[in-house]
């Protein structure tokens, strides 16, 4: 970057964390953005007279709330919950609400930041927003994790709306905790009406929506491929994470003939060095889903599969690297090994999982990077669906779904290309998703004027 681009990057940081101090996740993701994105800034003037970037990084309103709850033993609890409305330039606010004992208003402002680019590349009329509470329903039962969605809803309400708000599931808000929340909120509007995505089949819900994140990322790192005349078919992978993300991202992987080597959970990772089957998925889909068991026993259930308490997967040599577990879960030194180990590309399936070191070595190394919100925009990609299919009144099949989502992370991927991709051949996938992401929705903001 030339010193006057890195000298305005650092004022406009400067500026930034004076503004937002004791954010550190926050100040993370705008400095990821601002890198790539000031000089082409610089070079269109009326993005700069505008001030776009300083308005971008505001957010139009965060709501901060208490929520009190009964426990089973009738005592009564207090947590905190948030929804920050980042930007709804292009669309009604969209994203989602995570419940853990890590959130805070940094971590929910750099979520609702990267939302606002992710849901903008998506091409669907969608603005960035994230919510969620410290609240954490491990170790909760039904009963209290109703108490609390039904709590937390009652002040939520007043906030969201189809044409306002639009919350998801996130870390921590699965199935059981969007259906109560959607329960309470039909309950006190007396509407049914798709204010939430993620809903179940039953009620709204959307076919693929469960599998989407991991899927779409696994379509990304096809394109990604596609464009050096590459292709899945053999290619070993590493993924982290055992959730939804990484195990549909497994599953996707399996179908399309790569080969699946470790998965990982907060205990640590287990490496199969034969390759994670459907079969093997399946016991481990039952594992954390119904059982909330621990990745570790997949190691005592199949034979050569070994378990790295307290690790990460990153020296498992791969072709694929699928960080799907959690931001920062992959840093520079990390970054390293997988290149000497023959890593050929990467695409994250979470939210910030690479570290700013871990970014800038896999770019210097001219390594393919699918960051997360191209990479895994597919989750909110069929959100996005979820509420199309609620306002048409009908539900697509599984084929339908699947076939549009293939077509947004094509159109993400190709968005990424046209913006990233320099002379030499090599596309910065970086770049090319901040530019192509900020473009519409600065767009819409100059056409408002001065909002």
């Amino acid at each position: 970057m030339p010193n006057g681009h890195s000298s305005a990057v650092d004022t406009f940081m400067q500026g930034l964390k004076k503004r937002n101090p004791g954010e550190p996740e926050f100040h993370q993701a705008v400095e990821e953005v601002v890198n790539t994105l000031m000089p082409f800034v610089q070079q269109n003037k009326e993005y700069e007279e505008a001030r776009i970037l300083e308005r971008l990084t505001e957010p139009d309103r965060v709501v901060i709330f208490r929520v009190c709850w009964e426990d089973d033993k009738g005592n009564i609890r207090t947590n905190r919950a948030w929804r920050v409305q980042f930007n709804n330039s292009i669309g009604p606010y969209k994203g989602g609400l995570r419940f853990h004992p890590t959130v805070t208003l940094s971590v929910l402002k750099f979520l609702g930041f990267e939302q606002t680019f992710k849901n903008s590349l998506t091409g669907l009329p969608m603005g960035g927003a994230k919510g969620g509470s410290n609240f954490n329903p491990k170790g909760k039962s039904d009963r209290e994790v109703m108490r609390f969605c039904q709590s937390l809803m009652i002040e939520l309400h007043r906030h969201i709306g189809e044409d306002t708000d639009i919350p998801a599931g996130d870390i921590g808000v699965g199935a059981r905790e969007i259906s109560n929340l959607f329960g309470q909120y039909k309950r006190l509007v007396n509407r049914f009406t798709g204010v939430l995505t993620g809903k179940g089949l039953a009620f709204g819900g959307s076919l693929v929506r469960t599998e989407a994140t991991g899927y779409g990322a696994v379509y990304f790192t096809q394109n990604m491929l596609a464009c050096s005349g590459d292709s899945l078919e053999g290619k070993t992978a590493v993924v982290s994470g055992s959730g939804n993300v990484a195990t549909y991202c497994v599953q996707k992987l399996i179908q399309s003939g790569a080969k699946p080597l470790t998965l990982s959970d907060s205990g640590g990772f287990v490496h199969d060095p034969a390759g994670i089957t459907q079969e093997k998925l399946d016991w481990i889909i039952d594992l954390k889903t119904q059982r909330r068991g621990r990745i570790s026993e997949y190691a005592q259930e199949f034979p050569g599969v070994t378990f790295h308490e307290g690790q990460r997967p990153w020296s498992v040599a791969c072709d694929l690297a699928f960080p799907c577990a959690t931001q920062n879960e992959l840093n520079e030194q990390e970054a390293q090994t997988l290149i000497r180990n023959g890593l050929k590309a990467v695409a994250e399936g979470a939210n910030m999982p690479s570290t700013l070191g871990a970014i800038h070595t896999f770019l210097g190394n001219k390594i393919p990077f699918g960051p997360g919100k191209a990479a895994n925009a597919g989750g909110v990609g069929v959100s996005g669906l979820e509420q199309s299919q609620n306002s048409l009144r009908i539900a697509w099949s599984a084929a339908e779904v699947d076939q549009r989502l293939q077509g947004i992370m094509k159109g993400i991927h190709d968005q990424c290309v046209q913006y990233g991709k320099g002379e030499d051949g090599y596309c910065n996938y970086v770049r090319g998703a901040n530019i192509a992401g900020f473009v519409k929705v600065a767009d819409a903001m100059l056409a408002y004027g001065i909002v």
